[in-house]
């Protein structure tokens, strides 16, 4: 069985970011976690969780490595050790992952397809919209106010962010760029090599 997923960046419009994705059944919430990294642009960097309702519910679901009571009184399990098809049930059912408990990107996650076909090219992005915010930029506040600056080459900060981001000279950081050809990439290459 194949789950194709609809998972979207809360908080961040104009343009919303977004990545609609295929994964195996069988895999694991860690699978789950490296298909978000990768198709949305992530860096691997921080802690995350997936659970019912961010941060709160009865448990959690998180890295092996720093799993523990990350969130109050909340029972945690191991991501690697719980498969996509023990909690995803029925087409519309969603479910929450947070990566970043500093930045707290909250992403929605829902199930839009249950396809029999074992024939897919899985994991794959097969669309999107809006490119991924930079790690570290202050969360959806932080993002919304630095695509604001890189709008306006004479606001006081802009130097120090294209500087932060890399940006060559005569470049511009567009938030609507998506390539799903270059996810897809990503993605062959990160399973092979994983």
């Amino acid at each position: 069985m194949i789950f194709q997923f609809k998972i979207q960046i809360k908080g961040i419009t104009k343009p919303p970011v977004w990545r609609r994705v295929t994964i195996d059944a069988n895999s694991s919430f860690r699978d789950l976690h490296n298909l978000i990294q990768v198709s949305f642009g992530w860096t691997f960097s921080h802690l995350y969780s997936f659970s019912q309702r961010a941060f709160s519910g009865d448990y959690s679901i998180e890295d092996p490595e720093f799993a523990g009571d990350l969130f109050g009184e909340q029972e945690t399990v191991d991501s690697t050790k719980v498969k996509l098809k023990d909690i995803f049930k029925s087409e519309k059912q969603k479910y929450v992952y947070v990566y970043d408990f500093g930045d707290s990107w909250e992403h929605d996650i829902t199930l839009e397809k249950i396809v029999k076909d074992e024939n897919l090219n899985i994991p794959l992005c097969i669309t999107g919209k809006g490119q991924c915010p930079p790690e570290d930029c202050g969360g959806v506040w932080g993002y919304e106010e630095l695509k604001e600056i890189l709008k306006d080459p004479t606001h006081p900060d802009y130097d120090n962010m294209v500087d932060w981001l890399w940006i060559d000279e005569g470049s511009e950081w567009d938030p609507n760029e998506f390539d799903v050809d270059f996810v897809n990439d990503n993605l062959r290459n990160y399973w092979i090599f994983e």
